[in-house]
């Protein structure tokens, strides 16, 4: 029985009932379903489960599992019970809700349509509708089974999977696999092809970008469809490739008790939900998928005038005050950026003491020694330059030398093994105690209230591992709570100040996901201090963001010349501005060529808002010689090109969604003189000359009429 035959949105769904009642997700793709490709006797449809669900003490059918998520017990005794298709301010949402008939736990599947896009967003309630407590070791967000099962080719010779890697000063470096370097070869007649093998990516901790970006693309190369995903949570989450019989199955999920120590007791009554995973397909490649995910990520994130200013924000740390400021050194600064048109100006790390002071920070109250005359003051300067002033903070965590440790007990801190966890000199506070959350609110109610604050660059700088055993069930669960709590503060303060900014950084971008980019507006992207790798950086972030929350440093050096300050402005003028640098001391000539990229942006920045990427040479690497970003805003196409001391000096550059259209091509940036190119639309090819060594520049394409 079918119980859903879906096309929604350019998405292909189907979910059947068997006659004794078991759910499988048959079909999730963007070309229709054909029977053919799952009928066959080895395996049938028994391994297409709707949901994966580890209960303790449940014992799992077959053999040759090892630590993959299938077969789970009780996933796969689950039996229909009911569902609902209805709609909503998003679109179309269908649940699905199943039960054990041994332990009577339910799980409830989610799956949430958005109108116009082909994505879904999916999550799974699980509850206990029996009398005996039951433990929860693992649940799937989203589990499909079939992810390489249309065409006719053995998996192992069209799978194509793309990850995001990523760290601190090597941000979102996406590297491609194939089949048998994920170690999945199929090299077994199907009814022997199961192995204890999986391809698995996952986070644990509260960094949850700090090795990968919990997004993933997988490509069928034969008939040309992909999958692309994202796992929206800002904590533990997992998710893997790996074989049924004849088949490869996709599951995402939150943490779990084997990679994450997250183990949840849910007494009779209780409920649990997953974090929520969102899923889509197209068979217009990567740059199609990464087109719907940045449409995707503009639809679920809270609406705010800072997405739709694009502001320029002027930040005194990179490659200039690194942590030092005073008012001696800030006043120039302040003058030199309100000369260049910054529209905000956020002092950052250090303005609370002097000397050394990471291991003593937690009451955030400004240094007298560093603003003699006060901080308000300085702070005022700003607003007469016709600025908004903004603060660094690091609300999490309290140094372990902060006086304020002595009025605090083990509560409002993580604990593990009945000690406090210390990460890198500092506590991590958890924001499940209403004592912290009052901490916390004080300090924003201070800066903005009686500082006048209008931006927050919030860093976080540790990562406190596992989790806590404070009121928890198991590390995981602790650590779980704690961040969803976080994020419930988060809303707080975002209902209280709707028009404050609150940077998104975590040394960098190392907490890159759409749990917490669904409610700031802007995400550093790194710390990179070489403008010539933070190309790569740049032209990448849209992959896993939107351009207009992207923040990407400028910092013109103090000693440079005219190339040197052109490509620091390109890498941030398609994405938001992070300006920085020493503008007081660089010449008039490279201080014009600032002021110019920021008026340039202030025209094109109403066009970047409602942009989609397009990446003419592909994803960028760190050791690429050339380097392009293209965003398409209606019948305008913006390409930033970065040459990095290739021996060639011209670079034709595909841009397919333009063959064979008439095209008026010119450089915007600069304009200290013509820079050679021109556009083909027979070949649909930008070609473009630049300097050699170290050079950048930015084109836009207009469509004739």
């Amino acid at each position: 029985m079918r119980l859903f035959d879906i096309h929604e949105n350019g998405l292909y769904l189907v979910i059947e009932k068997t006659d004794d009642g078991k759910v499988h997700l048959m079909h999730f793709s963007s070309v229709p379903f054909e029977e053919r490709y799952v009928a066959h006797e080895a395996f049938g449809f028994s391994y297409f489960t709707l949901v994966e669900l580890q209960l303790s003490g449940n014992d799992r059918p077959g053999e040759r599992f090892g630590n993959k998520f299938e077969i789970t017990a009780p996933g796969n005794r689950m039996v229909y019970v009911s569902h609902t298709d209805e709609r909503n301010a998003y679109g179309r949402k269908l649940t699905v809700t199943q039960r054990d008939p041994e332990s009577l736990v339910e799980t409830v599947s989610h799956i949430q349509f958005f109108d116009g896009l082909p994505v879904i967003r999916s999550w799974t309630e699980v509850v206990n509708r029996g009398t005996e407590d039951q433990g929860l070791e693992y649940v799937s967000s989203f589990n499909y089974c079939g992810i390489m099962k249309e065409g006719v080719k053995p998996y192992d010779e069209k799978l194509y999977v793309t990850v995001p890697h990523n760290s601190w000063f090597r941000e979102m470096q996406w590297t491609e696999y194939d089949a048998e370097s994920l170690g999945l070869l199929q090299t077994m007649e199907i009814s022997e092809s199961r192995s204890s093998k999986a391809a698995r990516f996952t986070n644990t901790g509260n960094w949850s970008s700090k090795e990968y970006l919990p997004v993933g693309y997988i490509e069928n190369t034969e008939v040309g469809n992909n999958l692309f995903f994202q796992i929206e949570h800002n904590g533990s989450w997992h998710w893997e490739i790996a074989d049924h019989p004849g088949q490869l199955y996709l599951a995402l999920s939150g943490p779990n008790e084997i990679y994450h120590h997250f183990w949840k007791n849910l007494a009779p009554g209780e409920r649990f939900v997953s974090v929520p995973a969102a899923v889509g397909s197209t068979t217009t490649g990567l740059d199609g998928a990464m087109g719907v995910f940045t449409n995707y990520r503009r639809r679920i994130r809270r609406p705010n005038t800072d997405n739709e200013k694009l502001a320029v924000i002027f930040n005194d740390y990179m490659n200039c005050l690194f942590a030092d400021p005073t008012s001696e050194k800030e006043y120039p600064l302040i003058d030199a950026a309100a000369e260049m048109g910054c529209e905000y100006y956020c002092i950052d790390a250090g303005w609370y003491a002097e000397g050394h002071w990471w291991d003593s920070v937690g009451e955030w109250l400004p240094s007298e020694k560093r603003f003699p005359e006060g901080l308000p003051k300085v702070l005022q300067y700003i607003r007469d330059k016709g600025m908004i002033p903004g603060l660094w903070l690091e609300i999490e965590v309290m140094g372990i030398h902060c006086p304020k440790v002595s009025e605090t007990d083990d509560s409002w801190y993580f604990m593990r093994h009945g000690k406090r966890v210390q990460e890198r000199s500092r506590y991590q506070l958890d924001f499940r105690s209403s004592a912290v959350v009052a901490h916390a609110n004080e300090v924003i109610d201070r800066l903005v209230k009686d500082y006048g604050v209008g931006y927050i660059k919030m860093d976080y700088n540790i990562e406190p591992g596992i989790g806590t055993e404070t009121d928890a069930d198991s590390f995981g669960d602790g650590l779980l709570q704690h961040e969803r709590a976080y994020l419930q503060w988060l809303d707080g303060v975002f209902a209280r100040y709707p028009e404050l900014i609150i940077e998104n950084c975590s040394s960098g971008s190392m907490r890159i996901d759409y749990a917490m980019l669904s409610r700031h507006s802007i995400q550093s992207t790194s710390d990179n201090t070489y403008y010539w790798n933070y190309a790569s950086i740049a032209a990448n972030a849209p992959s896993v963001l939107t351009p207009e929350q992207a923040a990407v440093w400028s910092y013109p050096l103090r000693t440079g010349d005219r190339e040197e300050v052109v490509f620091n402005m390109v890498n941030a003028l398609l994405l938001r501005i992070h300006q920085s640098g020493h503008l007081a001391e660089i010449s008039p000539e490279r201080k014009a060529l600032v002021r110019e990229a920021l008026d340039l942006y202030k025209e094109i920045r109403s066009d970047i808002r409602e942009a989609v990427p397009f990446w003419p040479l592909g994803l960028s690497g760190f050791k690429d010689e050339w380097v392009s970003l293209g965003l398409r805003a209606g019948k305008k196409n913006y390409i930033a090109v970065w040459r990095r001391n290739s021996h060639e000096d011209t670079v034709s550059l595909p841009v397919d969604h333009l063959l064979g259209t008439d095209c008026d091509v010119r450089c915007i940036y600069p304009s200290y003189e013509d820079t050679p190119c021109a556009w083909s639309p027979a070949s649909g090819q930008l070609t473009v000359k630049l300097k050699e060594g170290l050079s950048a520049r930015l084109y836009e394409l207009t469509e004739k009429e």
